[in-house]
């Protein structure tokens, strides 16, 4: 195993404090926790914004603090829920008497532990609410989860929830819109390559140099099915007749593109990967109001990429749009 690190006990705590030292006049990490806060947080009257989950995935989640996104990631170790006190600290440093709303991606552990933070933030009287990301329509259950896992389509949430709350909307508001995101956003994956974790050293599984995994997810683990490599044209046709089914799309509907690089994927190979999702769009008559390629939610050095559809409306279009500043995605 070659990695760029130091002691694998230390990677997170050395990952955020590198974050920090990039971006120091945007974000700041809350003294002894995983929680990297927006600079100015708490803001006045608005609804915080939390999300966040194991480590491994970056840019997510600490990339999308900022205005116009979310005011708090909690880091976990490396594909391991953050715990209920960490989550706990990062709603205390948000809370502005507005509410704070958790974006969870559907695993378990983030699942219960987030709830538990949320019911010992409630015990001492600040509004919490929250939302469960399932975008992904590979897997229904899996070893990490019930249901279908939260992958990329989060950072959809990020931003479009992020882009609502800062314009000053209540919790009620801001929680409406995410589910309006979920709903209609759906994402599916592949890798060539599986991740190596830091600790241990060892794959998430095995791969022969001929083949590839369908339907991963975003812990390293195994996806659906293990198939023979094909071409690059050949896999997007793949991943997009499970995705678009889904959204039951209509020649007068637009999209949100995402392709999603899993964190060894060349900007090359993506823009490839790109041009035929486009193609596969433009033949169906489905409209694309914005494209985004590049890395946003990784497995560490997964080889492989992740394509999400989200279907848009005139108002999940204008908050798209807004501008943000989060170190990840600037707009």
């Amino acid at each position: 195993m070659k990695k760029l690190i130091n002691d694998p006990n230390d990677i997170v705590t050395e990952m955020l404090d590198g974050f920090v030292a990039a971006y120091p006049n945007a974000v700041r990490r809350v003294p002894d926790t995983t929680v990297i806060v927006r600079k100015d947080s708490p803001v006045e009257n608005k609804v915080g914004l939390i999300s966040g989950g194991g480590s491994g995935h970056e840019p997510a989640h600490a990339g999308f603090v900022g205005h116009g996104m979310l005011d708090a990631a909690v880091a976990g170790e490396v594909f391991t829920s953050p715990t209920p006190d960490q989550v706990f600290e990062a709603i205390k440093a948000v809370d502005s008497g507005a509410g704070v709303l958790l974006v969870i991606k559907n695993y378990t552990g983030d699942v219960m532990n987030f709830e538990m933070a949320a019911e010992l933030a409630e015990a001492e009287g600040i509004k919490v609410d929250h939302v469960v990301v399932n975008d992904d329509v590979a897997v229904e259950d899996s070893s990490f989860t019930t249901g279908r896992r939260g992958v990329a389509g989060t950072v959809f949430v990020h931003k479009i929830a992020g882009a609502l709350a800062a314009e000053g909307a209540s919790l009620e508001e801001v929680k409406a819109v995410a589910e309006k995101v979920i709903h209609n956003v759906k994402t599916m994956g592949m890798a060539l390559k599986p991740c190596i974790m830091p600790a241990s050293g060892e794959p998430g599984f095995e791969l022969a140099e001929d083949e590839m995994e369908i339907g991963i997810g975003i812990h390293g683990e195994p996806g659906s099915e293990t198939k023979k490599m094909a071409s690059a044209n050949e896999i997007v046709d793949e991943l997009m007749e499970h995705v678009l089914p889904e959204l039951e799309l209509s020649g007068s509907d637009e999209v949100a593109v995402m392709v999603n690089g899993m964190g060894a994927t060349p900007a090359m190979e993506l823009y490839v990967l790109n041009k035929r999702v486009q193609e596969q769009l433009s033949e169906k008559g489905i409209g694309v109001h914005e494209t985004f390629v590049g890395d946003y939610m990784t497995a560490l050095e997964m080889a492989g990429f992740s394509i999400t559809l989200l279907k848009v409306d005139d108002e999940l279009k204008k908050l798209l749009d807004a501008p943000s500043k989060a170190p990840a995605f600037l707009k």
